[in-house]
């Protein structure tokens, strides 16, 4: 059984996106349609779905050994490319708890959820 997935939450997500933490590398695994409805500044968009296209090139996107948080729309998706991160020797990989839609709850209201 694997070990349990580190995470961090949309609060903590926040603290980041509004410049109180180091260097992150923010991904979101959604698809594009979802992120014409609702997105965040500072994520790199690598659609789970799309993982034929860019899943041979991850380290060109990607450093292995920076801290990597990964968001979806409620954690599920993000959860398998924490998975698939650390099969491929990142080494500080974290999924984003609740996704979108809690940091729409839980932070910004004002974004739209779907």
């Amino acid at each position: 059984m694997n070990n349990p997935l580190p995470w961090v939450t949309v609060q903590q997500l926040a603290s980041y996106l509004h410049g109180s933490g180091g260097p992150v590398q923010l991904v979101d695994v959604r698809e594009p349609q979802e992120l014409e409805l609702v997105h965040l500044p500072g994520f790199i968009h690598l659609p789970l779905s799309a993982y034929p296209r860019w899943g041979g090139d991850i380290f060109t996107y990607l450093r292995p050994d920076q801290e990597t948080w990964v968001l979806c729309h409620h954690g599920v998706r993000s959860a398998q490319m924490c998975h698939w991160l650390t099969q491929q020797g990142f080494t500080n990989v974290k999924n984003i708890t609740g996704g979108i839609d809690a940091y729409a709850l839980q932070v910004d209201p004002a974004l739209p959820r779907y």
